[in-house]
């Protein structure tokens, strides 16, 4: 489907859509065009009286973020939809190093309405290489994780980072090693040294490679460029995605390279549940603006990704508020503590009790102290400021700090 085409569908049939480009005709090109503001698009794309939808949703799957679950985002695709996502990824598959006749062990999350899991099986059972896959999913017990891996010789595993660390700490406690792993997909997450040194004591002389760059709410993304070293390149899918970088400040597309910007996206492929121009939530630069090339550089400020969960920074910034702390602006920090992410709320303001934050914070996201109970993440901080730090260029308070190491 054309830009054009996508675009007079959404306004025709999505009654949020139809507001959004209120004033805009049909000639007006897709870089002039609103970016989707994302507080509105959720607050529209609701499981009951939803106005983002385009129809009625009759076939297909329906997921959810795994960020808060009182609030949840969830996204709809069809049938089709989600087949041709997952063929289209399948064909990039030998950019991420997969040869003939990788065992692979899949140790994505499953159930609870996420998707990368099922994203993962469906895109190799379509994959141009022939493989065998494990099923294992990263709920499963690491001692039957690790089992099954050393019984059917996996050569391959696959999951978010903060699940492989938890393997390979018991690898290397209860084997030693496993030397028939030649290489670690990642996604979700980023890729930190220190994660990468323990998962090279588990499984020595492994490959490292992104699995893919994707989310629930914008589908695949971006995927492994091959021949590139670098886990932070992706190529865009030209073919059925418009993938746009502009300036964080004024929203202007950025054309060259090097000049980071936030991301924003353009499913061509996507007519139930339509994403244009939207903001898929990281900073990017250009790499090869000809082959779609770029990296990413970190989170842009609609939600913190901490370990394998994510915090929108609106529901973050309410659960100060409901807690009932005095302040003059919350600024959300993320560091590294211990090998592991941590999430710091920096208020500004005279020191208070900060329980009551925490067990609001645990309110909006029962999956973040679930991770915290497990030390996959550290435990929440708070930090209080006379003034928080704001942007040199305009003034502007910076809602989102990521101050782990690229």
């Amino acid at each position: 489907m054309s830009v054009l085409d996508l675009v007079c569908y959404a306004r025709t049939h999505s009654p949020f859509y139809k507001d959004l480009y209120d004033g805009y005709d049909s000639s007006t090109p897709l870089s002039e065009l609103p970016v989707v503001d994302q507080a509105a698009f959720w607050a529209a794309n609701t499981v009951r009286d939803n106005q983002v939808l385009t129809r009625a949703h009759t076939d297909g799957l329906i997921f959810k973020t795994g960020g808060t679950t009182k609030a949840p985002r969830v996204s709809f695709y069809t049938n089709d939809e989600w087949d041709a996502m997952c063929r289209t990824y399948a064909e990039t598959l030998p950019a991420t190093g997969l040869r003939h006749g990788d065992r692979v062990a899949n140790l994505f999350a499953a159930g609870e309405l996420y998707s990368s899991f099922i994203f993962a099986l469906n895109a190799l059972q379509r994959s141009p290489i022939d493989l065998v896959q494990l099923p294992i999913t990263g709920s499963a017990p690491v001692e039957f994780t690790l089992s099954t891996m050393q019984d059917f010789d996996a050569t391959v595993v696959a999951g978010f980072p903060t699940t492989l660390c938890r393997l390979a700490a018991h690898v290397r406690s209860e084997a030693g090693s496993l030397p028939s792993v030649r290489l670690v997909l990642f996604s979700g997450e980023a890729l930190y040294d220190d994660q990468r040194a323990l998962l090279l004591q588990a499984f020595p002389g492994a490959e490292f490679r992104s699995f893919v760059y994707g989310s629930v709410d914008g589908g695949i993304i971006g995927t492994a460029v091959l021949g590139s070293d670098d886990p932070r390149v992706f190529r865009s899918f030209v073919d059925s995605s418009v993938l746009e970088i502009v300036d964080a400040d004024t929203g202007k597309p950025i054309t060259s390279p090097g000049r980071p910007g936030r991301l924003l996206q353009t499913d061509l492929t996507r007519r139930l549940q339509p994403m244009i121009r939207y903001p898929v939530g990281d900073l990017a630069e250009w790499v090869d603006v000809e082959d779609g090339i770029f990296r990413l550089l970190g989170r842009a400020d609609e939600g913190a990704r901490v370990g394998p969960v994510t915090l929108h920074l609106d529901h973050l910034r309410a659960a100060v508020d409901r807690a009932g702390i005095a302040h003059n602006g919350v600024q959300v920090v993320i560091r590294r503590l211990d090998a592991r992410d941590q999430l710091v709320l920096r208020i500004a303001g005279a020191a208070q009790d900060v329980s009551a934050v925490q067990a609001e914070v645990y309110v909006i996201s029962p999956r973040f102290e679930l991770q915290v109970g497990r030390g996959v993440v550290a435990p929440l901080a708070v930090e209080w400021v006379p003034a928080l730090e704001v942007n040199p260029r305009t003034g502007k308070t910076v809602r989102l700090l990521d101050e782990r190491p690229v």
